[in-house]
Order: C-alpha cells, then structure tokens, then sequence
C-alpha cells in the first residue's frame, strides 16, 4: 500500500509543480508577434547590450553554485539577487523572454545581461550575439 501512495505522491508532484511555479521551461519566452503593445522600457527597467554564454561552459559552476546548463531560461547580472526573475525584451524586435539570475557578470561595460544559450535562441540573437535589451524585474 505504502509504495503505490509513494507513487502517487510523487506523480501528482511532477504534474503540480509547473502548474504552481506558473508555467514550465518551455513558456519562459514570448513570440514577437504576442508581444504586448506598449514601452519597451519604463523608468525602472535596465537599458543596455545582452550577450549570451557559450556552450562549452556547460558544466561549469555559477556564483549560485548551480552548473551552467545551456538548455536552462538563466542569465547572469552584475548586480541582481540570485534567484530573481527577469524579464529581457529584446528592442529591435520586441522578443521577450524570462530568466532567472543565477550567476554574476557581464563584466565588459555596457553590457547588462549574461544569457544562456537556450534563452538567446528565445531572442534569436545568436547570429549577432550582442543585441540591445531592457532588463525588467518582475
């Protein structure tokens, strides 16, 4: 009896999980054409250039301590509590996507967010590799 309840229990938190986190990986980015219409930036919000690690840091550890996994919706921030969740539009086109900072950095100036590689294909910024952002904690 107890194994088959163990089960159960444990299906039913596999299956809860996302839909109380608010959604899964898969729903952290927005298409273009379902941007909402307004600023892209307000009076808050952080304007600059995002970049996007490598996949060859995969593996290797963030300032949270966590390892860079290049399929994850994460980025890094010079100065944002690990464990926010941001929001990063991407200007020229509107594209949107939300990731949670787990790591420190971009160190060059004008940079403003580190992104990892599956959350820059949201953006589809890999083929420049430095677009202009707003950063927007939500």
């Amino acid at each position: 009896m107890f194994p088959s309840l163990f089960r159960f229990a444990t299906l039913l938190f596999l299956v809860a999980t996302p839909v109380i986190a608010g959604c899964s990986p898969q729903e952290q980015w927005v298409r273009p054409s379902e941007v909402p219409t307004g600023p892209a930036c307000g009076p808050t919000d952080e304007q600059g250039k995002a970049s996007y690690y490598s996949d060859r840091l995969a593996g290797h550890p963030t300032a949270s301590g966590a390892p860079y996994e290049p399929g994850a919706f994460t980025a890094a921030h010079r100065t944002l509590r690990l464990g926010t969740l941001v929001e990063v539009v991407r200007l020229d086109s509107g594209a949107r996507v939300r990731v949670l900072v787990n790591d420190r950095g971009p160190f060059k100036a004008g940079r403003v967010v580190d992104l990892s590689s599956m959350a820059a294909d949201a953006l589809d910024m890999k083929r420049e590799g430095i677009v202009d952002v707003c950063v927007r904690v939500l």
